[in-house]
């Protein structure tokens, strides 16, 4: 077994998040749990008697109390897994001004590694990222439009979803290029379906079948959805697993969408997603 881990997991109140909680809490590493709901981290958080933090990542400034707290507690946080997100079937802002499932998939998640990046990099960590195979479905991704937040467009959420998923990997692949040589490790994966609360409170089609009895007959089940991120939370980056790469089943995903290969766009991404949380970060 590896030596002991403090290892963060965001979105650790339901679904994956909890099942990795309990197998990584029972294979004696320090686990942080970190949910939306208060009442159900608290649950999961004394079941395990593990330390919790409640944020949520639709609202900016949470994200950065929670930072705040984590850097405070965990001097050293061997890994962080970005596992919260959710698909949005409506347009909606948040109270920050943007749209809503491009915040809590990409611009929150971003903004939380930024601010506790010098406790990973102090652990020569790694940074997780759950992602999706939606994100073939992204289409191009505009560094200069892909957040304008427009009210009279047409709202897909798939495409949504998918292009806050991509700027994610985008912005994870260049967090590897910056900071390999400081020790960090980055890698990101999908789960596959899961039967988890992921967008049960939708109000469209998707949110009905998450809360129908569908999704246990037709989806894998969170504890299977968990075996990715705790092997990479337990894994040696470099050994098992390459740093900066979207893994699906394990491996290195076949089909990916070309910009995931655009180093270029990357690293506009990067400072694109700097600009526009540039009054959090300082």
């Amino acid at each position: 077994m590896t030596s002991a881990r403090t290892i963060v997991i965001t979105g650790a109140s339901d679904g994956i998040g909890a099942a990795a909680a309990r197998r990584l809490h029972a294979d004696g590493h320090h686990v942080v749990v970190v949910g939306r709901n208060p009442g159900k981290t608290a649950r999961l958080a004394d079941e395990l008697g593990a330390p919790r933090h409640v944020a949520d990542f639709a609202r900016l400034d949470d994200v950065r109390r929670l930072a705040a707290e984590l850097v405070d507690a965990y001097p050293r946080i061997d890994v962080l897994a970005n596992n919260a997100g959710a698909l949005h079937e409506s347009f909606a802002t948040t109270a920050d001004g943007f749209e809503r499932t491009l915040q809590v998939d990409h611009l929150a998640p971003y903004l939380l590694t930024r601010l506790v990046l010098g406790n990973v990099l102090a652990a020569r960590g790694s940074v997780v990222w759950t992602s999706s195979m939606a994100v073939r479905h992204a289409g191009t991704l505009d560094p200069a439009t892909f957040a304008a937040a427009d009210p009279a467009a047409r709202y897909r959420p798939l495409r949504a979803y998918a292009q806050a998923k991509l700027a994610s990997l985008l912005a994870m692949t260049e967090l590897q290029r910056r900071y390999a040589d400081r020790g960090l490790a980055t890698v990101a994966f999908h789960p596959g379906v899961i039967a988890s609360s992921f967008s049960s409170d939708g109000e469209g089609l998707v949110g009905w079948f998450y809360r129908s009895r569908l999704k246990g007959l037709l989806m894998a089940s969170p504890q299977k959805g968990a075996d990715q991120l705790v092997r990479l939370a337990t894994g040696t980056a470099g050994v098992d697993w390459e740093p900066g790469r979207y893994l699906e089943r394990g491996r290195p995903a076949r089909r990916t969408p070309p910009a995931l290969a655009d180093t270029a766009l990357a690293a506009a991404i990067w400072e694109r997603t700097e600009d526009l949380l540039a009054a959090h970060v300082d």
